[in-house]
């Protein structure tokens, strides 16, 4: 097409589609002008009539006038551009949901997440609704959209060890739910590498369930809407108060405002964290931070088991950030954290902690153990040894000489870091868990094939079922894995 075609093609299609868009000559214009368009009001009227000519530039501002009036109307008519130009709205559904998910939680309440899911199920032709897990990992709770109890008020929580939207969580898989007249999946709802609960996605015919297209644009969908559950909670309460099955304790609420994200991740690295009782927890934590060459990693447990111990811990967590943050390696953290301790509480304060260093290129792992628990390693599936290297004594108390010791870590091994809640809960019957119980169940979960999320979730619940479900000391638990550089976690 020669540019006089091409010109006379757009100025017929500019005609009826300013006929569609209900606009008298004065407001195109109007409109024209608005987005910086500098032909007077009588050329404009003669290039629509034919009788007169625009530059090129000014004839894609005049159809963009008229096509931003069309986009108010309707989309599927529109005046053509004078050059091929990018559409401002998408039409494939899946990038139109992702817009749409985008959109609607833009200066969004953490209230709003439920129908801005729904809403960008709808634009990809799918029912959404979200299930987050509560902080004791048993159960998976629906958000309901405001004004919408009737038919969604009527889903209950669902477990997570007897469900099949349970097993989507356990498994980090998707999992097709061939129920008549409701079929639908259960896809796991993450942010990276954290489970934040699953997605309920209703289709319309049973073969949707297996549709490898649509579970990929599903699974977008579900990236975005965990990063958006991360995001959003930051702002408000609406989703922690579905999540908590009991209001925290005042100490509860100082560990887990200090708490990183229970799980996270690089490329050949996994991390993730459990601290129980999570409504009442008060001097055990745990804080991580990865690079691309390096992770560094505490678990540390304040003395004590009321406030003071929590602000032993905030303190500790603090100076350790701090340290790390500027540089510093183990030997600095560690006499960080002894000043700052000493400083703030004096004589007697003090907190037993275990600080790593591994360097996630050649699996080297440089470690100091406060007065702690030994770490321990895992290899194919076995505890290989327990780390006793590296002891002095508890931060906060004077220690001149410290030791860092060294290990070499092979790919697929795992770090075991944990408090003394763990090996020392006491059953009814005064027998404590003990570490010769904690490395049978670890030997078990790895034959299981269960992921560091999962086995720390079990874990927590094997001591609390050992316990009669009451712990009487705060129980947390560390893993990482490392895999080779070349392999992805």
């Amino acid at each position: 097409m020669d540019q006089r075609n091409r010109e006379d093609e757009q100025q017929r299609t500019l005609a009826q589609a300013l006929k569609r868009a209900d606009l008298k000559l004065e407001e195109l214009w109007v409109r024209y002008f608005g987005l910086g368009g500098d032909a007077g009001l009588i050329d404009v009227d003669a290039y629509i009539h034919g009788l007169g000519g625009l530059d090129p530039l000014q004839r894609d501002v005049l159809a963009h006038a008229v096509n931003e009036r069309l986009d108010e109307l309707t989309p599927h008519h529109r005046a053509a551009y004078s050059r091929p130009s990018r559409e401002d709205r998408p039409h494939s559904p899946p990038l139109a949901a992702l817009v749409r998910l985008l959109e609607d939680t833009h200066l969004a309440p953490p209230e709003r997440l439920p129908a801005a899911a729904s809403a960008a199920g709808e634009a990809l032709g799918v029912g959404i609704t979200v299930y987050l897990v509560d902080y004791d990992q048993r159960r998976l709770h629906p958000l309901t959209p405001p004004g919408r109890a009737g038919d969604d008020g009527e889903r209950k929580p669902l477990d997570i060890d007897t469900t099949l939207a349970g097993r989507a969580f356990r498994h980090v898989e998707t999992l097709a739910a061939e129920v008549p007249d409701h079929p639908r999946l259960w896809m796991p709802l993450v942010d990276g590498v954290e489970r934040l609960g699953v997605l309920e996605i209703a289709v319309t015919h049973t073969d949707d369930l297996y549709d490898p297209a649509l579970r990929t644009q599903c699974r977008w969908l579900s990236t975005l809407l965990g990063h958006m559950v991360t995001l959003l909670n930051q702002h408000g309460d609406a989703l922690d108060r579905v999540r908590l099955p009991a209001p925290r304790t005042v100490d509860g609420e100082l560990i887990w405002s200090l708490l990183p994200p229970l799980t996270s991740g690089v490329d050949n690295f996994m991390v993730t964290g459990v601290v129980e009782p999570r409504q009442e927890v008060s001097g055990d934590a745990f804080d991580y931070a990865l690079s691309e060459t390096t992770a560094n990693l505490i678990v540390l447990d304040a003395a004590g088991q009321d406030l003071r111990s929590g602000l032993i811990a905030a303190i500790a967590l603090a100076a350790y950030r701090s340290a790390r943050r500027a540089g510093h390696g183990l030997y600095e953290q560690a006499r960080a954290i002894d000043e700052a301790i000493a400083k703030q509480f004096g004589e007697g304060a003090h907190a037993t902690a275990v600080l790593v260093e591994l360097d996630l290129t050649t699996g080297r792992l440089r470690h100091l153990n406060a007065g702690h628990p030994a770490p321990l390693v895992m290899r194919e599936g076995k505890v290989v040894k327990p780390l006793t290297g590296g002891r002095r004594p508890p931060l906060g108390l004077s220690a001149h000489d410290l030791t860092i010791a060294e290990e070499a870590l092979q790919p697929d091994d795992w770090l075991v870091l944990h408090t003394d809640g763990i090996t020392e809960a006491r059953g009814r019957g005064g027998e404590p868990f003990g570490q010769a119980r904690l490395i049978d169940f670890l030997h078990r979960e790895a034959a299981a094939g269960h992921p560091p999320p999962e086995t720390a979730r079990r874990l927590i619940q094997a001591v609390l079922n050992h316990q009669g479900g009451v712990l009487q000391d705060d129980a947390t638990v560390l893993f990482a894995r490392w895999t080779d550089p070349g392999v992805t976690t």
